[in-house]
């Protein structure tokens, strides 16, 4: 906002500009050129008043420069003027035409943030005992939407979630996330453990990539986190299938990288064999939160090709909010990642990022005892 209210000055600077120069040059030197440019440069960055405004200043400046140079006539004085003019009219036809095009773009990005909020809704802020925070930053401003997904899901099993990555861009990756989504919010509620849940999601990806045929029927695929939380939140059991591992926060801020025992690859690869995956199951306890994200935060490189390891970085920065404030909420910590994730890579968004943040609070009494030594 600043920038913007500091270019709205470079019209009259161009202007005053011209003056100097006019002043300082020969009578021959005329600064009508640099005084065009003014007007050109009012179009994209003031208002249609603005623009009039500087145009007919700078035909006045113009007029008075001449005549104390003594050579306002018809070569040098009315044929710049009408070019002046002329030069102003066609400022104003570019803003207007930019104009149209940020309205355009305006209900574009509208229809984007409805379209992402119908296919990927932010989950609810809790589920019984369990705090939830969910973020999501595409690679593009334009695109608000792509092949990332995340979903939380009360169910008659407990709280289930989901957080993947499809394989490809566009419309193609939109429908594939749809697909995930709708297999998933039924099959949660039906399956009774996370294998059956597991196999119903292959089938679904299946019967989207014949339905896509082509190269999707062969290769179409999600990278996927399928997390169970247990009874009273005391385990979190995880079947990962060819995604970034999520990390486990303890109340003290310790990182662990919550590794598979066995490897399994992506969702959707069932026509290719069969394979085995397990089920983990992992201690859960108060004051612990669950971080999962797609690889656009593990694969974020900064300028020497570095990648951003989130298991190492994130004790560092939950260390220094706690010892300036309160514990970090799970909305803080997101957003503590993303805006280190940002410095990791100078500002580069490479990859869409979907974070989600599962936190079990810890009883009052213990998050004051188990706060970060100094």
């Amino acid at each position: 906002m600043v920038q913007q209210r500091r270019a709205q000055w470079i019209p009259v600077g161009v202007i005053v500009l011209a003056v100097v120069i006019d002043l300082a040059t020969p009578t021959d030197v005329s600064s009508a050129p640099l005084l065009m440019a003014a007007p050109v440069a009012a179009g994209p960055l003031l208002s249609l008043p603005g623009i009039i405004a500087t145009g007919g200043l700078s035909m006045a400046v113009h007029a008075v420069l001449a005549w104390v140079d003594g050579t306002f006539g018809w070569k040098q004085g009315v044929a710049n003027q009408l070019t002046l003019l002329a030069v102003t009219v066609l400022a104003v036809l570019i803003h207007r035409t930019l104009e149209g095009q940020s309205a355009r773009t305006r209900r574009a990005r509208q229809v984007a943030a409805v379209a992402q909020a119908a296919v990927l809704p932010r989950p609810p802020s809790r589920l019984g005992d369990l705090r939830i925070a969910a973020r999501y930053i595409p690679a593009e401003d334009e695109a608000m939407i792509g092949g990332d997904l995340y979903v939380v899901q009360e169910t008659p099993h407990g709280v289930r979630v989901m957080v993947g990555d499809v394989r490809g861009k566009g419309l193609g990756a939109v429908s594939a996330v749809c697909a995930d989504l709708g297999a998933f919010r039924y099959a949660a509620d039906e399956a009774e453990d996370l294998p059956r849940l597991v196999t119903a999601l292959e089938g679904a990806l299946l019967r989207e990539g014949g339905r896509r045929g082509g190269q999707e029927q062969d290769e179409g695929f999600t990278t996927a986190l399928i997390v169970e939380f247990a009874a009273g939140l005391g385990a979190v059991r995880i079947v990962n299938r060819g995604h970034p591992p999520p990390v486990l926060l303890d109340a003290r801020g310790t990182a662990t990288v919550l590794e598979p025992s066995q490897e399994a690859p992506p969702l959707g690869m069932a026509a290719l064999g069969t394979w085995s995956f397990p089920v983990d199951t992992y201690p859960f306890p108060p004051g612990s939160t669950l971080l999962c994200y797609t690889d656009g935060v593990t694969e974020a490189r900064d300028e020497t090709g570095v990648f951003y390891d989130a298991a190492v970085r994130l004790p560092h920065l939950l260390r220094h909010r706690s010892l300036v404030g309160d514990p970090p909420t799970p909305g803080q910590i997101l957003q503590l990642l993303i805006e280190d994730v940002g410095r990791h890579t100078g500002g580069r968004v490479q990859d869409d990022q979907a974070l989600l943040a599962l936190h079990r609070p810890a009883p009052k009494a213990e998050r004051v005892s188990r706060r970060p030594r100094v």
